[in-house]
């Protein structure tokens, strides 16, 4: 079977359009606009994990949408091309026992602002995928709600911390047999609620969650 070719570049009146948002504040003089999204805050098991990612004023990855909308093998191809591609890259992440101490709204908050301090650019300012996170300073970001479908740089961070976590995620595969994280990547399916039951938690499983807290002991509230 011949290679996948690869997306036409956009003509420019279409580029235009398709990086409005990031154009609108290099126009500003903000040329440094990092693309923010996170990546497991849904799983019985691992860490939250978070992407920032700066794109070079103009520049139009082919094949980079949402990472919920490609294949685990486009999107590993594709990070090599991110990576190549972009002027800086951060990633960061917040621990399971992190999400059960400060809950997962906040550590999701944590893993980004570690994501970003991991810049080796500063960026001017941040396209956050989703609600505005409090914690990142309200002038410093904009939050786009479904923004990993229609801002690039987002697009590309979403990438990003979904083939970092599913990575991690298959490395404790291994550590942890028997609870299917290499196929669920920690999510609640069948086969990992049913290895709770008879395995128990693992130090990466969330306990704040009730499936998990449920198979502790199931009279807890």
């Amino acid at each position: 079977m011949p290679p996948a070719k690869r997306p036409r570049r956009p003509s420019a009146a279409r580029l235009r359009k398709l990086l409005a948002t990031e154009g609108g504040f290099w126009e500003r003089g903000m040329p440094y606009v990092a693309g923010v999204d996170e990546v497991g805050r849904g799983p019985l098991a691992g860490p939250v994990v978070a992407a920032a990612v700066i794109l070079p004023q103009g520049c139009w990855i082919p094949g980079v949408v949402d990472s919920k909308k490609l294949s685990a093998a486009q999107r590993r191809e594709l990070i090599e091309r991110i990576s190549g591609s972009c002027v800086a890259f951060g990633i960061g992440a917040a621990s399971a026992r992190e999400i059960d101490r400060i809950n997962i709204r906040r550590a999701t908050a944590l893993a980004m602002r570690r994501a970003i301090q991991r810049l080796p650019v500063p960026a001017d300012h941040l396209l956050v995928d989703g609600l505005p996170v409090p914690e990142l300073g309200r002038d410093s970001h904009t939050a786009i709600v479904q923004g990993d479908a229609c801002v690039h740089c987002i697009a590309a961070a979403s990438i990003l911390a979904k083939v970092t976590r599913d990575r991690l995620m298959e490395r404790l595969a291994r550590r942890y047999p028997g609870y299917g994280w290499e196929r669920n990547m920690g999510y609640g399916t069948s086969e990992h609620l049913d290895a709770l039951a008879r395995l128990g938690p693992t130090p990466h499983h969330r306990i704040s969650f009730a499936p998990v807290r449920l198979s502790i002991d199931p009279q807890l509230p």
